[in-house]
């Protein structure tokens, strides 16, 4: 009997499809005959390998949909804050998980070698072959850094948000004391929805201020600041205008100067008539030709329709107070305002990339 006589015979007698006389024929052979027995166990392990690699297939394409489905954009930001466990052991042992799954494959080929099955029909088991060095192309893929599936998961709120926007091009941000006061964590968001980790370099709680950068390393330099911070005071009655994210959206609010002092008689805040509401907090205050002239702050309760701005001198005071060894790169602020001469329209569609939202979170 040849190899593959022997082989479909097995074959048959392991899928139940021999006769009963067939059956009792090939169990007495496999009784006085030592070699058939031994190519009997070798064949239900090679069967059980198959059986094996088909269920990892199954497990991979089934992970290729999740993958698929994942909204990589909308899960970032919270698994840079708090990764599940998958993530943090590929983290702390993706070499080790390549290495492994790498002997693996290694093992299932050495098996097939031995047993013979890999050379006694080429032709049925090339394709088989091919498909385990693909899956090794992909491990060794993924142990050079691509990103892992990661199971989709549900966005956890901010505790607390407001608004903040550039200082300048390379991740320097200002907004409001209070918005981050007390925060374990920063994240800041672009009106493309992107969200990046941001950190405190410098506050002054006494005027409600704080200096913020981005340090992600997914953040990539936005381009010059179209604005400059104006150091002169504003005019009583001229119009001014802010933008900020008291929605998931940004919001455009208009108005004008009321007063140069708030009511307390504070003069380092402005009193304006544009409409702020949670969120806006920490958003720059615009004149018409587009410099930032104030901070925007908080609203007064016991009047109706107060609303106030930190003025821009305070920030720029608190920016030349900064020490030198809590900035890692320059901060250079932009002195050419490039929005002169533009409609309102097209001043709020050029800020747009240079306000963000500004989410805090606390354990």
């Amino acid at each position: 009997m040849s190899d593959n006589q022997l082989t479909e015979f097995i074959e048959r007698y392991l899928d139940g499809s021999m006769t009963a006389e067939e059956r009792v024929q090939f169990e007495l052979l496999r009784k006085n005959d030592a070699a058939v027995e031994s190519k009997v166990t070798e064949h239900i392990k090679f069967i059980g390998l198959l059986k094996q690699y088909g269920e990892r297939l199954e497990l991979e394409n089934r992970l290729n949909a999740i993958h698929n489905e994942i909204d990589v954009h909308a899960l970032k930001e919270e698994v840079m804050i708090h990764p599940v466990w998958i993530v943090r052991m590929w983290r702390n042992h993706h070499s080790k998980i390549s290495v492994a799954a790498s002997i693996a494959i290694f093992g299932v080929l050495t098996i097939l070698i031995l047993t013979g099955k890999l050379n006694n029909d080429k032709s049925k088991y090339q394709q088989l072959s091919e498909k385990i060095n693909n899956m090794e192309k992909t491990v060794a893929q993924i142990g050079h850094g691509r990103t892992p599936v990661k199971p989709k998961i549900t966005r956890t709120p901010a505790n607390f948000r407001g608004t903040g926007f550039a200082l300048t091009s390379n991740g320097y941000l200002a907004t409001d004391y209070h918005v981050i006061k007390n925060a374990d964590s920063v994240y800041v968001q672009n009106a493309a929805g992107e969200s990046f980790h941001a950190k405190v370099i410098y506050t002054e709680p006494q005027y409600d201020l704080a200096i913020l950068q981005i340090n992600d390393p997914s953040f990539k330099n936005l381009g010059p600041i179209p604005y400059n911070v104006k150091r002169a005071e504003g005019d009583l009655g001229e119009s001014v205008y802010t933008l900020g994210y008291p929605a998931d959206n940004m919001v455009y609010g208009g108005g004008y100067l009321a007063s140069a002092a708030n009511y307390s008689g504070d003069t380092t805040e402005y009193v304006i008539s544009v409409p702020v509401n949670p969120g806006n907090s920490g958003g720059p205050l615009l004149d018409e030709k587009g410099n930032v002239i104030g901070v925007i702050t908080a609203r007064q309760t016991q009047v109706a329709g107060a609303y106030f701005a930190k003025k821009s001198t305070y920030l720029l005071k608190a920016i030349q107070n900064i020490p030198t060894d809590s900035l890692s790169k320059t901060l250079n602020l932009n002195t050419k305002n490039k929005l002169a001469g533009l409609s309102r329209t097209q001043q709020s569609s050029k800020l747009k990339n240079y306000v963000f939202m500004v989410k805090v979170y606390n354990q």
